[in-house]
């Protein structure tokens, strides 16, 4: 696909939730001038997509909207290699996520602020939240209509959903009908991002609802590197050859990998690594690529002969057939975003704050869904809500097209096996209750054992991601971060970060959210030259 070429004032790299909120933000901020988004992948999102049911084919493997990176070996994992799911294409990993609505919890913002992160206090971020959201229940205290990212309840949920909500409750466990509202611990059903049934991706969000007219899009283009004469960015490279220029500002916002990864291809990291692969070195920021922070998660996964549920089994094709139908009025399995229901928990009353999330799948997810089995069946998903551990991202080659080195360190830290160890016991003893009776099965890998050291080695061999990657262009007050808090790239002028990579920790919980709220501070930021 060949686009606009040239000079623009601004240049966005990168079309997931924080690029398309940062591009559409800001041309629409700044109408006089005009605005280029430059996304690697495919303009269009297509049927898998759009059908929430679909994301069961686009994340386990690499395909047209996937990059399914892979990490390197994790001591903490067994020495396997990890997988790293993420969205390619206008809508980035918005385009194969589960679609949940989750800011996290305010006291991940607080903590921000005090760490350096001026201005991004739960107080400061909060008014970006209910500017970007469309919520069908309303507007109220803690939500709002009128914004791009619509977000409403699941239109057909699961009888399996329900029975766990309910064996939560029968466990002790609040329900929370709201898990964005005054309190986010409890149990119960995900908002999501949808509309009428559809997954409501970023790009459908901001770029073709808001559509600024002096906002160009350029899909199935890579940057390989951003242009810097006397220490500023004054423009882009592609793989392809083309170059284009910006008269004021360059906002990389490729994500977590993708962000480090043009910095340090650019010269901007750590000056040894660079070195070594024989880059010229423009700015030695040695925080570039590091404090990767992610959710480690592990899954118990149980067979179960029953018809709610999904599985690889003859008689879901005609399920599936059955179910387009009601699609199209907005309802039906196919609506279904598979992690229909969870639960943010305290692994220890005397916390303060939910310190695990659970996910509850109305199917068998066993490897990311990469190992099959011949039946229907549910899995229950808990994650480590803010890990100690930290990784890190670095190159391999100097090609953007050759894999990273992605290192997650996941339970390099004892603790995170400790909260993992805990939130697994919460799991199980709400699989055990009466009302989750009907959804008893044998477990897969003996992942219910009440076998402490048992359960250590299981863990340890099938852990792994829930798809939150963080942290690696950490923002803060200090010299030694990578972004100050206007997302401003220390040591080069004209370049701000605005994705994920910025958070200096992981926030608890979903991380779409986050990410369009910080598109949109972005945006302002660019706005006003700050």
């Amino acid at each position: 696909m060949r686009g606009p070429r040239g000079t623009f004032d601004f240049i966005v790299v990168g079309g997931g939730p924080a690029g398309c909120a940062t591009a559409a933000r800001l041309a629409m901020l700044k109408p006089d001038a005009s605005v280029l988004l430059v996304e690697t992948g495919p303009a269009k999102s297509g049927l898998r997509s759009d059908v929430p049911l679909g994301i069961a084919t686009l994340v386990p493997f690499r395909n047209a909207r996937n990059y399914s990176y892979r990490t390197v070996p994790q001591a903490g994992l067994d020495g396997r290699r990890g997988v790293q799911p993420r969205g390619r294409g206008l809508g980035g990993s918005s385009l194969i996520n589960a679609m949940i609505y989750i800011r996290g919890q305010r006291e991940d913002y607080d903590d921000w602020a005090r760490a350096g992160a001026t201005g991004w206090s739960w107080r400061d971020v909060f008014p970006y939240f209910l500017r970007s959201e469309d919520n069908a229940r309303g507007a109220d205290a803690w939500h709002a209509t009128g914004g791009p990212l619509a977000v409403g309840d699941l239109a057909s949920p699961s009888d399996c959903a329900r029975a766990f909500v309910d064996a939560a409750a029968q466990c002790g466990h609040a329900i929370n009908p709201d898990f964005n509202g005054a309190s986010q611990e409890g149990v119960g059903t995900y908002q999501v991002y949808q509309r009428h049934g559809q997954r409501w991706n970023a790009a459908r969000a901001y770029l073709a609802a808001l559509a600024p007219r002096n906002l160009a899009v350029l899909a199935e283009t890579a940057a390989a590197r951003v242009l810097i004469e006397d220490r500023r960015a004054t423009g882009i490279a592609c793989t392809n050859g083309d170059r284009y220029a910006a008269r004021a500002e360059v906002v990389l916002a490729a994500g977590a990998f993708g962000t480090p990864q043009l910095l340090m291809l650019s010269g901007i990291g750590p000056a040894a690594h660079l070195h070594e692969l024989g880059i010229a070195v423009r700015h030695d920021a040695p925080g570039v690529g590091s404090n990767l922070q992610d959710h480690v998660d592990f899954v118990i996964s149980r067979a179960v002969n029953d018809r709610g549920l999904f599985g690889t089994v003859p008689s879901i094709v005609p399920q599936a057939l059955r179910a387009i139908a009601p699609f199209r009025r907005g309802a039906g399995l196919l609506t279904s975003n598979v992690a229909e229901a969870g639960g943010f928990l305290r692994t220890r009353p005397e916390l303060e704050r939910p310190d695990v999330q659970l996910h509850l799948c109305i199917g068998i997810v066993d490897n990311h869904s990469r190992r099959l089995h011949a039946t229907r069946g549910m899995s229950l998903h808990t994650c480590v809500l803010r890990p100690h551990s930290r990784g890190s991202v670095r190159l391999a080659g100097t090609d953007v097209r050759k894999a990273l080195l992605i290192d997650p360190a996941f339970l390099a830290d004892p603790r995170d096996m400790d909260t993992l160890l805990a939130g697994t016991a919460l799991a199980r003893r709400i699989l055990a209750a009466p009302a989750f009776a009907r959804y008893a099965g044998p477990a897969l890998y003996d992942a219910e054992t009440s076998d402490e050291s048992r359960l250590r080695e299981i863990i340890r061999q099938h852990a792994d991601t829930i798809y939150h990657p963080v942290g690696t262009c950490r923002m803060g007050g200090d010299a030694a971060s990578v972004v100050d808090p206007e997302l401003r790239v220390r040591g080069v002028a004209g370049l701000r970060v605005a994705d994920a990579s910025i958070m200096p920790t992981l926030i608890s919980g979903n991380t779409q959210a986050a990410c369009a709220m910080i598109g949109e501070r972005a945006a302002e930021f660019v706005a006003r030259g700050r």
